[in-house]
């Protein structure tokens, strides 16, 4: 099989090219190209989470993104914030979230508490 970890630029490039090969006929799982394109995969995916970490979204701007993405206004907030001027405070910045609004977010927009608490 000849797999090696991924420590370079060049690495990660010749293992990019060598997975093209797959993603137009990906191999059956449990083959030997299947298990290739499995570990390559994982490699690639180990390398880039290093590599190229993606850092959690701010807050505020997580939930400005669930508002636009929802088509959701100030009102619609108000059962998870409190009254439309508290949530103006919050996307203001002028307020800080609480636990029971980052509960209340994450229970009733689907909002990921990981990106709420700006970790």
């Amino acid at each position: 099989m000849n797999i090696h970890p991924i420590r370079t630029d060049k690495d990660y490039k010749a293992a990019l090219h060598e997975l093209s090969a797959y993603f137009d006929n990906e191999p059956t799982p449990g083959t030997e190209d299947g298990d290739r394109f499995e570990i390559l995969a994982t490699l690639v995916e180990a390398y880039e989470a290093k590599r190229f970490p993606i850092e959690a979204p701010d807050p505020i701007e997580a939930i400005r993104f669930r508002m636009e993405q929802g088509g959701l206004t100030v009102k619609d907030l108000v059962p998870s914030i409190g009254q439309p001027n508290r949530v103006y405070e919050v996307l203001s910045r002028k307020r800080g979230l609480t636990l029971e609004m980052i509960r209340n977010l994450h229970r009733n927009l689907g909002i990921p508490a990981e990106s709420l608490i700006g970790v």
